[in-house]
């Protein structure tokens, strides 16, 4: 007779999606422990506490919406809040249902096996614990497993330094101090136009440059809080309805249907709005139609001309190797003003490439420079990495890294055949938009699915091999004309930091949320028949 499992079901992780799974197999009387690598809530808003870390989508769109109360209680400070105020959010939702207690914090997981015998997963901690759960779950987050560069020496450097997703929980000051930001992406643009601000000297080493725009944000007054929250129900309707569960949603117009002048006064209006707009609110064929990404990659350029006063700088500072939007936007805040300030260097490594970290600085192919602090913000081995850092092996061994060796192959984003019992929040080839909107769609059906297991006295659930393959082919078949997917990005599986993940892949579904969700949907109404279900 094989022993109980220690738990009906484990999660991995204690982010957004974690601790509202948690909440909801709460509801249905399952015993579950979540395990958390760090020592708090909140996952992204946990580990990225680094200078100007904040939303970019609106503050007010991206909270739980499930509890009327919490809804009621919060307000906002910001349009786009910062870190501190997000996680106090967070600390304040586990507080108020008291999450932690089924939380085991320090508790990084090193590996996942399924026993096949007793139809349960041994989960192992690396400090040697291990824990049995007839379902596990993973919330590790599509953007959280960081990557350092591949540059010789870079442990030698004998200053502070900190890659930005593992920023220390002390305040960390730049004042007077020689500092070196590595990476112009999302983070590393919210980092260096705060940097700059009081650092003696900011050396930033650029690899890709990026299309980035004006987040404009502003404080929330209490009247204006008050008008928000009476709001709330139609605006979480409209995330429903819109492409990406954004605010914004794309115009339905083309380029070129409109006249010269509509068009500039439309881009004009745009990039003067806050927020997403002018990525996700544009005309509809902007990333489907080379000549209508080119002319608003144009328009940007010209926007980041106009703003910085060095021309050779504002060049370096346009990409030329993708047009706007076909990979993330950065939000910014006078990001490009910042290369105005005599205390600002803008280094191209394209042309002088880093050829070593040294317990002093660092060396380009041209110069030796001295820093006495150095920031990585080189980004994530994103959406499949944090799965690739443990060991999850399925039926007969199989190891779920192999398996997705070529790109990853999965069920609605949510399961993968010889993993039974496996269920992904936020995994591959999920409709991801505004996280949270898309967290609680996901943990809601994964949660009806636990549910219609409970009720039927189910122990193994698993996707058959054909509607793996099928949904694989529609999320590839949805990609193919999107010139997202012809540029090498984080969203696009392509990482130089990382070992065999230098090749394009579809790792991400780009239809349209509603139809995601419908599709989803559709497999619950019909009691799931597209699933293997054994008793």
């Amino acid at each position: 007779m094989t022993a109980a499992p220690n738990f009906d079901a484990i999660v991995i992780g204690s982010g957004m999606s974690g601790m509202y799974q948690l909440y909801r197999l709460r509801e249905l009387g399952l015993t579950t422990r979540v395990l958390e690598a760090g020592t708090g809530v909140g996952g992204t808003w946990y580990w990225n506490r680094y200078p100007g870390a904040r939303f970019d989508s609106e503050s007010y769109s991206y909270q739980f919406s499930f509890s009327k109360e919490m809804l009621d209680e919060w307000d906002w400070s910001e349009h786009f809040a910062g870190q501190p105020e997000t996680l106090r959010y967070l600390d304040r939702v586990a507080d108020k249902y008291d999450l932690r207690k089924d939380i085991q914090f320090r508790s990084r997981v090193k590996s996942a096996h399924w026993r096949e015998a007793d139809r349960q997963w041994v989960v192992g901690l690396e400090d040697g614990t291990s824990y049995s759960c007839r379902f596990l779950i993973t919330a590790v987050g599509p953007l959280s497993a960081p990557t350092m560069p591949n540059i010789p020496g870079v442990d030698s450097f004998a200053g502070e330094s900190c890659h930005t997703a593992r920023w220390p929980h002390e305040p960390v000051s730049f004042v007077g101090k020689r500092v070196a930001v590595i990476g112009t992406g999302a983070t590393g643009v919210q980092t260096i136009q705060e940097v700059a601000k009081t650092a003696k000297s900011l050396t930033v080493f650029q690899r890709t440059p990026n299309w980035c725009a004006p987040l404009l944000n502003s404080k929330i007054a209490p009247a204006e809080m008050a008008e928000i929250r009476a709001n709330y129900p139609a605006m979480f309707q409209r995330c429903l309805e819109t492409f990406s569960c954004f605010l914004h949603t794309p115009d339905l117009r083309k380029t070129f249907e409109v006249t010269d002048q509509e068009r500039e006064a439309f881009w004009e209006k745009l990039y003067a709005s806050p927020g997403f707009g002018i990525w996700l609110g544009n005309f509809s064929d902007m990333m489907t139609d080379r000549a209508a990404n080119a002319a608003i990659s144009d328009f940007v350029a010209n926007k980041i001309r106009q703003r910085v006063k060095n021309q050779a700088v504002a060049e370096k500072l346009i990409p030329k190797n993708h047009g706007f939007g076909t990979r993330r936007v950065p939000m910014e805040t006078k990001y490009f003003e910042v290369y105005n300030q005599d205390n600002v260097k803008l280094v191209d490594i394209n042309e002088t490439p880093i050829e070593r970290i040294t317990p002093t600085g660092l060396t380009t192919s041209d110069i030796e420079y001295e820093f006495d602090s150095i920031v990585f913000a080189t980004g994530f081995d994103a959406i499949t990495g944090s799965f690739d850092r443990i060991d999850i092996r399925g039926t007969d061994g199989q190891r779920l890294k192999d398996r997705w060796s070529h790109g990853p192959e999965t069920y609605l984003g949510t399961m993968v055949d010889g993993f039974p019992n496996m269920l992904m929040l936020m995994g591959p080839h999920m409709a991801l938009g505004n996280i949270p909107r898309s967290i609680e769609h996901n943990v809601d059906w994964v949660t009806d699915l636990m549910r219609h297991a409970r009720d039927r006295k189910i122990v193994r659930i698993e996707p058959t091999p054909q509607e793996v393959k099928a949904w694989t082919d529609h999320v590839k078949e949805l990609g193919m004309g999107n010139l997202l997917f012809e540029v090498n990005s984080w969203m696009t599986g392509v990482n130089t930091n990382v070992e065999g993940k230098q090749v394009r892949i579809v790792n991400r579904y780009s239809g349209s949320a509603p139809a995601y969700r419908a599709r989803c949907d559709a497999v619950a109404a019909s009691g799931y028949q597209e699933l293997a279900l054994a008793q």
